[in-house]
């Protein structure tokens, strides 16, 4: 953008057609991403680079990392544009307008990803041109993962080939919603599963049987115990909103019938941890636990166990906030700010490959994940202005 011009609040049509395109597939992380995978990867591949593909095991999903080198051929260094293109389920949630529909209504953007996170993608994608306008002085790389919204799954492959590559980026920007602040902390994310397999009997000869549930209700009473010596003890991090590492049980599955012993039962927990708690040695408290009360389990009957699974867990990041990446993100446009934030994001695995890393992306947390989810369309200028510091930023002459 020149000095003369006037920085507007409306979006550009480019990025308003590339987001609109991208909420109009329905990538909900149980389903596959293939199909928007493929649409940039088109884009991508007409502008004369060929994308890499990093496929799940299964072929179901992929992540995309496209580079687009230096003048001199350099693809080493640079910047990376990071996002997600999964997005969470629907069901259940009352919309007011068909979620994979979008739609703009009062000066916001409505569409199941909108916020979290395909506004961001899109004004990326909407930007491949600018990007092979003039040479580049340094690489600028785009990043697109899977599976984010299930524990980051996608990401930990994607990250492993760029460092794989010898890509070594100077920074990344991971652009989640943070209404445009450079957020340079958050949270681990640890996702367990712990199955219970009890003795199943007629619930009138109980103790012919081992309750798989009660069991479980045990271990789900444990993770509050352990939540609420966090809260009440610490340690603490007042950068954050939520100020000390949480722990919560979000599923419990189990039983067939009200007059059957259940002989099993599924519970899921999660808990986000701060800088201060090592999230290896919480896990090994919490296998503790479970092992104790398998213990317990199989004195009423040898056939029962537990076990114990430990789904996804990404890192939290701590970036510090005099690294050059929080000023480059500031310089572009992003608002600096010494917050940290609660919630998780992949950031931490770049920096975890040695990208330093920070997050700053257009839209409000509140929103995703909602129903009716939105993003203002000044967020959206706003991003764009980002991204197009970011490109100015790369090339070999200054606009």
């Amino acid at each position: 953008m020149s000095e003369e011009a006037t920085p507007t609040n409306t979006p550009s049509a480019a990025a308003l057609d590339w987001i609109t395109r991208l909420i109009r597939i329905d990538t909900t992380s149980r389903d596959s991403n293939l199909p928007l995978i493929e649409v940039v990867a088109a884009e991508i591949r007409t502008h004369g680079v060929e994308p890499v593909l990093v496929p799940n095991d299964e072929g179901t999903k992929a992540s995309l990392v496209a580079t687009f080198p230096a003048a001199d051929g350099t693809t080493q260094g640079g910047i990376v544009l990071s996002g997600h293109t999964d997005v969470v389920p629907v069901d259940g949630q009352d919309w007011s307008s068909e979620p994979f529909a979008p739609e703009v209504r009062d000066d916001r953007l409505y569409g199941r990803g909108s916020c979290d996170m395909k506004s961001f993608v899109g004004v990326v994608v909407s930007r491949i041109p600018a990007i092979l306008a003039q040479p580049l002085r340094e690489p600028i790389h785009l990043a697109f993962s899977y599976d984010e919204e299930v524990g980051c799954t996608g990401a930990v492959d994607l990250v492993k080939d760029m460092v794989g590559r010898g890509l070594r980026p100077r920074g990344c920007i991971v652009g989640e919603p943070s209404s445009m602040r450079v957020i340079h902390g958050h949270k681990s994310i640890n996702l367990v599963r712990v199955d219970f397999h009890g003795v199943a009997a007629h619930s009138s000869l109980t103790p012919k049987g081992v309750n798989a549930i009660e069991y479980a209700a045990q271990l789900a009473r444990y993770v509050r115990t352990v939540a609420d010596e966090f809260r009440e003890h610490g340690p603490y991090d007042e950068a954050f909103d939520v100020p000390y590492t949480t722990c919560t049980v979000n599923l419990i599955e189990g039983g067939i019938a009200v007059n059957t012993v259940p002989a099993d039962c599924t519970l899921q927990f999660e808990f986000r941890s701060i800088g201060a708690v090592d999230p290896v040695a919480l896990i090994e408290r919490f296998r503790a636990e479970a092992d104790r009360i398998e213990a317990a389990m199989r004195a009423e009957n040898p056939a029962a166990h537990v076990e114990f699974t430990v789904v996804a867990q990404a890192p939290g990041l701590d970036t510090p906030i005099d690294a050059e990446v929080v000023e480059l993100a500031s310089s572009w446009g992003g608002a600096l700010t010494s917050d940290k934030v609660a919630y998780g994001t992949e950031a931490g695995l770049f920096d975890q490959g040695g990208i330093p890393t920070v997050v700053c992306g257009p839209g409000d947390i509140n929103q995703a994940h909602s129903p009716d989810e939105f993003i203002p369309l000044e967020q959206i200028a706003r991003c764009e202005r980002f991204v197009d510091a970011v490109i100015a930023g790369a090339r070999a002459t200054s606009d």
